[in-house]
């Protein structure tokens, strides 16, 4: 008896750790396989998550090229929204700054190392145009010189004022009208006309705003001085 029950308890500790195994053997199978879907999951789900476009200075669409600083710029939106300037990251004029007005809005920047110098704004709807020649003047050779018109930037500018400008790069300078919307980047000392500039007719046609044309913007890189 003691033997046939020693028998059975063998059999009855076999048949156990037999069905511990196959158990155990068959729940690695499955983890493996559902740690392997786990990851092949993921890595699709990363592979189709969209990436983040890169941000370039001022949010222009393209990086730069070395030695030039980026720009980006707006006109005012009719008499509600001020103009915009940025250079190299830094919002130079803005409403949010409120450094902005209407008529001529004007910032100075260093032309070798991109740092602001000065920022004003010239009404030339109700204002005098003789102080905004004087600044005209006065500004520095290897200047970089940004500009945009808010509400109207073109009544009281006369053609001393218009041929100041033109000598900074502008060829729109001379048909600047009431109302129109333009903007420009050049610079003291330029030899060509500059390539940056932007200006829209006031016209009652094809205004986009009752009295004023559509936002001009404009973006790019500038050149840096060179010694």
């Amino acid at each position: 008896m003691r033997v046939a029950g020693a028998v059975k308890l063998v059999v009855a500790v076999s048949i156990f750790l037999l069905t511990f195994y196959v158990i155990s053997q068959v729940f690695e199978i499955k983890m493996d396989t559902n740690l392997g879907n786990l990851f092949a999951r993921s890595a699709l789900e990363a592979a189709a998550r969209p990436t983040k476009p890169p941000r370039y200075k001022c949010g222009i669409s393209k990086a730069c090229p070395e030695k030039h600083f980026a720009f980006k710029m707006a006109s005012g939106a009719a008499n509600v929204v001020g103009p915009k300037i940025c250079v190299e990251d830094n919002v130079l004029m803005s409403g949010v700054k409120n450094n902005v007005g209407r008529g001529i809005n004007i910032a100075l920047v260093n032309g070798k190392t991109g740092q602001a110098l000065d920022t004003k704004f010239f009404d030339m709807w109700g204002g005098d145009v003789a102080p905004f020649i004087d600044f005209l003047k006065s500004i520095q050779d290897g200047t970089i010189v940004l500009m945009g018109t808010y509400d109207d930037g073109a009544t009281k500018l006369n053609e001393e004022a218009r041929k100041l400008i033109a000598e900074l790069g502008s060829t729109s300078i001379t048909n600047l009208g009431f109302r129109d919307n333009w903007v420009f980047c050049g610079g003291k000392g330029i030899k060509t006309k500059s390539p940056f500039e932007q200006h829209i007719k006031n016209n009652k046609d094809t205004n986009k705003y009752e009295g004023w044309p559509e936002v001009v913007e404009m973006e790019g890189c500038i050149p840096q001085k060179q010694d």
